[in-house]
């Protein structure tokens, strides 16, 4: 299914019946490995200074600096801070382990999917590394940078990855924000399992804007019509596509056109091919409070976390 920015997996489901299914979500990335590394250099320090507090204060002596009371301070807070890292990165850990049991027992592949840094090679591509490194739970996009504008490209490059490394039956790209309940949709994709070339998603079409300073602003408007509306496409939140039209992405890779959004881009490139459009309710907003899917802000997205902002 993809975007703790959002810009948020390859999940999949193999079933009892031993339907394998796979998808993937492009979620993205939280990495703050180097700053448990940065507290420890500290800790003989800290450990020494609240040491000598309580050791002062046990004989009964208070005579100790108002600088070294808030040095104290500062220290318990960095020791608090250190806790919280070390119980994080323990979850993480614990993560890349149920990612495996999944994988093995459901046949379902979950990954968050992020590129590099504008500045290649910097803190944030260095704490991306590390984390993946603990729970192997990121595809890392090594020739794509991260960035808004380039979620169409990302998008592309994710189901091209996705079906040269598994061979799944579905591929479903997911927003960050958006809670899966993984046996539902599993069931749910089942019953499309005799549609060799199928799209399913909450379709929609929309307006096309075409002023530079409008949000959702489209470069090429000109090219749809005087009426300026989108063709039919799922929209972006969630949606799934079969193995069939995967791999027609990975192998048209270099001809298929991006526009400015996403899930526009996914919809072009069905345009003019024999594909089965599956408008399921359960993909949209409206039906999410069902508890099939749910949208859910997360504490910590990963690509919040690296970029302070949502994918």
């Amino acid at each position: 299914m993809y975007s703790r920015g959002s810009n948020h997996r390859l999940a999949g489901s193999a079933f009892r019946s031993q339907v394998s299914v796979l998808m993937l979500t492009m979620f993205a990335s939280m990495a703050s490995i180097y700053v448990a590394g940065r507290l420890w250099l500290d800790s003989e320090n800290r450990v020494y200074l609240i040491k000598e507090l309580d050791r002062r204060t046990g004989q009964a002596k208070s005579a100790i600096s108002v600088d070294d009371t808030l040095k104290i301070i500062a220290c318990r807070e960095q020791q608090k801070k250190l806790t919280a890292l070390e119980m994080e990165l323990a979850a993480a850990q614990q993560e890349g382990t149920d990612l495996k049991r999944l994988e093995a027992q459901k046949g379902i592949v979950i990954r968050f999917v992020i590129g590099r840094s504008a500045n290649r090679g910097d803190s944030s591509d260095k704490d991306i590394d590390s984390e993946n490194m603990q729970t192997n739970d990121f595809i890392i996009l090594n020739n794509h940078v991260e960035a808004p504008e380039e979620h169409p490209k990302k998008t592309k490059l994710f189901f091209i990855h996705a079906a040269e490394n598994w061979n799944a039956e579905f591929y479903a790209k997911v927003n960050d924000d958006v809670y899966v309940n993984i046996d539902t949709l599993g069931a749910t994709l089942a019953t499309h399992l005799d549609k060799p070339r199928v799209y399913i998603g909450c379709m929609k079409s929309g307006e096309v804007f075409s002023e530079s300073t409008h949000k959702w602003y489209e470069p090429d408007w000109w090219k749809f019509g005087d009426g300026k509306s989108y063709f039919r496409h799922a929209s972006g939140e969630i949606y799934v596509i079969s193995q069939a039209l995967a791999q027609f992405i990975s192998i048209n890779r270099s001809i298929l056109l991006s526009y400015a959004h996403d899930d526009v881009t996914t919809g072009s490139w069905f345009i003019g091919l024999d594909v089965k459009y599956i408008d399921d309710t359960k993909f949209c907003c409206s039906s999410w409070a069902s508890g099939i899917f749910l949208t859910t802000h997360f504490n910590f997205k990963k690509e919040e976390k690296r970029t302070g902002k949502p994918t």
